[in-house]
């Protein structure tokens, strides 16, 4: 095992110095590094990385695998306290503006974000494929993190957030406004929830405001271009 290795990193505004046993996460994140001072400090413990395996259903990962795991976790334990929160979604910025999509996992919010991008071409930029951070407030902002998924797709950008759109499978195209209470059993699933008590306790009032601050619809989708090009125009307007 190496020696102890720290870089500084932005995410979401914030800057977090990142204490690690491993090098790797550090290249995972260069995109995002900084020399600016740091707002708050992780630090990764074996203990730490034990936790990660813990939790995984593959108990083989590689500890500097699990080590990426855990400095995200950490961060997302401390971002609550910031008004920001750790969403499980697919984010893509059309002329300045940014789409959530959530779904249950294996329904397809990657796939419905590709034909976006096929159907909107440059216009369309990636803020992040999975695992994005949302700042809240009277305007909610989606932010790029280098935690993007499989297929790593994500830009270190920071756009404000005009809808959340949750997608259900449909052999048939339809979209509808929903309510908030309709929404939240969704935005409660998809939002990372702190184990720490303090910060959950942040946490949920800041799932409450940004259900307040955005659009909500719900999609039944196929995965037909058609579907982009229905959602895109009833969302944007």
């Amino acid at each position: 095992m190496s020696g102890l290795f720290t870089g500084r990193y932005r995410f979401a505004d914030k800057v977090v110095e990142v204490n690690s046993l491993y090098e790797d996460v550090h290249r995972y994140c260069a995109v995002y590094r900084t020399d600016a001072p740091a707002d708050l400090i992780v630090t990764i413990t074996e203990k730490d990385i034990e936790y990660e395996r813990s939790r995984s259903e593959i108990k083989t990962w590689h500890d500097p695998y699990l080590e990426e795991l855990a400095v995200y976790r950490k961060i997302c334990e401390k971002m609550p306290a910031y008004g920001t929160i750790l969403f499980h979604g697919s984010v893509i910025a059309v002329d300045g503006q940014a789409y959530l999509f959530a779904a249950s996992s294996g329904t397809g919010k990657s796939t419905h974000a590709s034909l976006w991008r096929k159907l909107l071409g440059d216009r369309a930029i990636m803020v992040n494929d999975d695992k994005p951070l949302l700042h809240v407030g009277d305007v909610t902002v989606a932010y790029g993190t280098p935690y993007d998924g499989k297929h790593k797709l994500s830009t270190d950008i920071a756009v404000p957030l005009k809808a959340i759109c949750i997608l259900e499978r449909s052999t048939d195209n339809h979209i509808e406004k929903i309510t908030k209470k309709e929404a939240y059993p969704m935005l409660m699933q998809q939002t990372y929830r702190p184990n720490d008590v303090s910060a959950l306790q942040m946490t949920l009032p800041l799932i409450d405001r940004l259900a307040d601050s955005v659009g909500l619809y719900r999609l039944g989708c196929n995965m037909d271009i058609s579907a982009a090009e229905l959602s895109y125009e009833f969302m944007s307007r």
